[in-house]
């Protein structure tokens, strides 16, 4: 038997909290080397579109302890748009009825039987709001109230619910550049958190006076100027190039997700498919100014291998930029567990996902 499951399955399936524990544990089971993992890589081609590039990506991660693989693979149309906020990285729903298409395959280490198959959309959001929700339980003040939120699209949402699960937060101050968007975020995040979130006229205004910063724009400039930085403060950024390389330097402590080294990154282009190149030589180069495989990564913060904050002035700095193939398999094996318990999803014949011949 294996598991079709769509989003909206995997949506009440999946809750903040335990997504939270699940990736601590997967971290820790990565830092001690019992969570192997294979670095992103993605195929850029042209496409129909002279504006945009095909793009092939996949990650794959094992967590032996759970008895799971996973693999995540996404087919995309990207476009980097400019705005009065400068050039965007936008993924354009191109598939039938206006959708997008990413997957997850889960498999048992114990068999090889595929055990689900699902969209990535829901679990890619809560993965990364929950990674950095984890980051901020360890490198945030206790006391820690007031979250400022630039960004109010499908991201940032998620980014609000880790930030209360994880924290004793009493309010959120969010901005982005429509004001519809961030007053209608405003409304919908305080009706589900059940706390005071409100909408900022600017970006500075929001950020005043916080305790917690998260970055959730899909910006390729800087949005955070470092003269905003506040004593105690905890940042987070989830783009490569939507903080300056002086933010991570004024950092008492910065903490990068993953280094390079540990799961590399590839990024493969054929002929024709030069748009936004120079973007991938501006983030090489940035993760070279900032030393970034020199930095500490969430797993020695939580195994405790680097110490986190040491001082309540300290600022701290997490970034959540790079995914990581394990975080599918350790929210996989939380939503096939669930669907089973629940008796969720479609049921298929596993003998149709396998075969009689040696492959």
């Amino acid at each position: 038997m294996t598991l079709l499951l769509s989003n909206e399955e995997v949506d009440g399936l999946l809750q903040m909290p335990d997504c939270i524990d699940a990736l601590e544990r997967a971290f820790r089971a990565f830092g001690d080397r019992r969570a192997p993992n294979a670095g992103r890589c993605e195929i850029l081609t042209p496409t129909d579109r002279a504006d945009a590039l095909y793009s092939l990506m996949n990650m794959n991660g094992v967590l032996p302890d759970l008895g799971v693989a996973a693999v995540r693979i996404n087919s995309d149309i990207l476009t980097w748009p400019a705005s009065e906020q400068g050039v965007k990285r936008v993924k354009v729903p191109s598939a039938p009825n206006g959708r997008y298409v990413g997957l997850v395959l889960l498999f048992s280490t114990r068999t090889g039987e595929p055990l689900a198959i699902y969209p990535d959309g829901v679990v890619q959001r809560m993965r990364t709001g929950a990674t950095s929700g984890l980051a901020a339980k360890y490198l945030a003040r206790k006391d820690a109230r007031v979250v400022a939120l630039l960004g109010t699209g499908w991201q940032a949402g998620s980014q609000a619910m880790a930030i209360r699960a994880a924290l004793p937060i009493e309010q959120i101050v969010c901005y982005s550049p429509r004001p519809e968007g961030r007053r209608a975020f405003a409304a919908e995040m305080s009706a589900r958190l059940g706390i005071e979130v409100t909408a900022a006229a600017s970006a500075r205004e929001a950020v005043r006076g916080a305790d917690v910063v998260l970055c959730a724009t899909n910006s390729m400039q800087p949005m955070l100027p470092v003269d905003w930085l506040e004593p105690g403060m905890h940042v987070s950024s989830l783009k490569r190039l939507e903080l300056d390389p002086s933010v991570v330097k004024a950092a008492d402590l910065a903490v990068t997700h993953s280094r390079n080294a540990d799961a590399p990154t590839r990024i493969i282009r054929c002929d024709g498919a030069e748009l936004a190149r120079d973007t991938d030589l501006q983030k090489a180069a940035l993760a070279e100014t900032i030393d970034e495989n020199e930095m500490p990564t969430l797993s020695d913060i939580v195994l405790g291998r680097t110490s986190g904050r040491r001082h309540e002035r300290d600022i701290t700095l997490f970034l959540n930029y790079t995914g990581l193939g394990y975080q599918f398999a350790a929210t996989g094996e939380l939503i096939y567990r669930r669907a089973l318990e629940r008796g969720v999803g479609r049921r298929l014949d596993t003998d149709w996902f396998t075969s009689a011949l040696p492959s």
